[in-house]
């Protein structure tokens, strides 16, 4: 069984699942795990995982619509070494400090591979779920995507210990450290009809939520907003839109909402917010350009 069939399982056994996070009276909760082997390539400093790994939970949080409280996190480990283990701190209390909040401790244990689990709470009186877009809405994304794709490429690229390696290095670190979207998230959430963020990818997400709000979408590829980062890595037009629709990891929001209410949302943050379609009936499918979006995106595992 792989990760979407295990989660499927859980949505039919458990009532709170389905979302980005779980919501109880109000209190919104979310748990992230990271390994060394598929989340964090060689390269990444201890800070940027720290940054990295409670953003994800931060990310949950934002999709919801909901303002965090607090962040905790389980840091496992062979070895506790004194500057890697501050470095994780100061890197998920930055993180924490820039949409916020706060950074309250977690967990130590041992084990043989870098291993992160966190949780971040938050709260709201009116989450925005994966289910409840209408067809006629607009289809938005905050920001760029394909920063993580570009990311990975830079890592690729630091190798040796020349000059060269070591701006791959500090640019990749610097790709992988995200600024998760809550400021955009409580921005949306009074409009929003449906919203998650794009950490399975842009195209896997728009599946998700077509499912969950029995809907269809049709999206326009020359408006996705692709980043600058991964026309730096990539040989043309074609490559850049892969990467930015199905690579994941950007943790961006992807949203539904009318679209007399787009003035209201771009007036409320300074986060870009880019139109790139429109919900159509659940008969239309999904369809980019016209043709069929394939449900591609990552996979954890």
């Amino acid at each position: 069984m792989d990760e979407r069939a295990a989660l499927a399982l859980l949505d039919g056994e458990l009532e709170a699942a389905g979302d980005d996070a779980a919501v109880v009276d109000g209190l919104v909760v979310t748990t992230d795990m990271l390994h060394e082997r598929t989340d964090f390539p060689d390269g990444t400093t201890r800070y940027t995982a720290g940054w990295r790994a409670v953003g994800a939970s931060l990310s949950d949080i934002a999709a919801m619509g909901a303002k965090p409280t607090a962040a905790v996190a389980a840091y496992a480990a062979p070895e506790f070494d004194r500057d890697e283990l501050l470095a994780f701190v100061r890197g998920a209390s930055d993180v924490c400090e820039r949409v916020g909040t706060e950074y309250v401790g977690g967990d130590l244990d041992g084990h043989d591979e870098f291993t992160v689990a966190t949780t971040v709470i938050g709260r709201t009186d009116d989450p925005v779920r994966r289910r409840g877009a209408q067809p006629g809405d607009v289809v938005c994304v905050t920001g760029t995507l394909g920063r993580s794709a570009a990311a990975l490429a830079y890592f690729e690229r630091a190798t040796g210990d020349d000059e060269a390696a070591e701006r791959a290095f500090e640019r990749a670190n610097d790709l992988f450290r995200f600024e998760p979207r809550i400021e955009a998230g409580q921005a949306l959430a009074p409009h929003a009809t449906a919203m998650m963020d794009s950490s399975d990818g842009l195209a896997r997400s728009l599946h998700q939520l077509a499912e969950a709000s029995d809907c269809g979408f049709a999206i326009e590829s020359d408006r996705i907003p692709i980043a600058e980062a991964v026309r730096e890595v990539t040989d043309g037009d074609e490559e850049a839109l892969e990467l930015a629709t199905t690579f994941g990891e950007d943790f961006e929001l992807v949203a539904t909402l009318p679209e007399d209410a787009l003035s209201a949302v771009q007036a409320a943050t300074d986060v870009s917010l880019s139109v790139i379609g429109s919900v159509r009936e659940a008969d239309d499918g999904l369809t980019i350009d016209g043709e069929p979006l394939a449900d591609r995106g990552y996979t954890h595992g």
